[in-house]
């Protein structure tokens, strides 16, 4: 007997705001399955999704994608912006942070542009600079890395790309108000989503 073939249905790309996590993907993941929506590929930032509109309309998949705060993009350079943040974050949080490799040049060699350019892009479509952002992703990597209590302040220090301890300690404090120290005594209070890191 014949296998019945799947009809051809539209295939979309989304590029979307605001999907900073692995958390983010499994919650669109199993919306869109539950909703009957093929999920072709999805990763933090775009999502390619194949279905009959007729039955769910592309208006039911942005609503969805907007009832969990997440914007769909279509402004090129926003687009840019957007996988800039995302490439911050995955060096920061996502990989073995390396010290040697300064966040600039590792920005340029993955977008192929100027820092210069990168630089004012970012500050052209987002309330901080990029600078300020990549700042306040490290410092939240940072609290976590005290959470756990495996490394020295030293270490963290060297780990996160600090001069020293002094250097990381004037920042963190510059950033969360407080210091290292009444930090490690409350530490829980001052955690912050990536997401709503700018």
């Amino acid at each position: 007997m014949p296998v019945k073939q799947k009809t051809k249905q539209p295939v979309r790309t989304f590029h979307v705001k605001n999907m900073t996590c692995s958390c983010c993907v499994h919650l669109l993941r199993k919306e869109f399955t539950m909703e009957g929506i093929e999920i072709i590929d999805i990763k933090l930032g775009t999502i390619t999704l194949a279905h009959d509109p007729k039955k769910v309309p592309w208006k039911r998949i942005e609503g969805i994608l907007e009832g969990y705060g997440f914007e769909i993009i279509v402004d090129k350079e926003k687009m840019i912006v957007e996988q800039i943040k995302q490439a911050v974050i995955d060096l920061v949080h996502n990989s073995t942070y390396n010290a040697m490799v300064r966040n600039s040049d590792y920005l340029v060699e993955r977008f192929g542009m100027s820092y210069p350019y990168i630089s004012t892009l970012f500050s052209k479509h987002e309330p901080n600079t990029l600078e300020k952002f990549t700042i306040h992703q490290k410092i939240e990597k940072v609290k976590e890395l005290i959470e756990y209590g495996d490394l020295t302040l030293s270490e963290i220090a060297y780990m996160m790309g600090y001069s020293s301890v002094q250097y990381l300690s004037t920042q963190f404090r510059s950033v969360t108000g407080i210091s290292v120290t009444d930090y490690k005594a409350n530490p829980f209070q001052l955690r912050k989503g990536i997401d709503q890191l700018e």
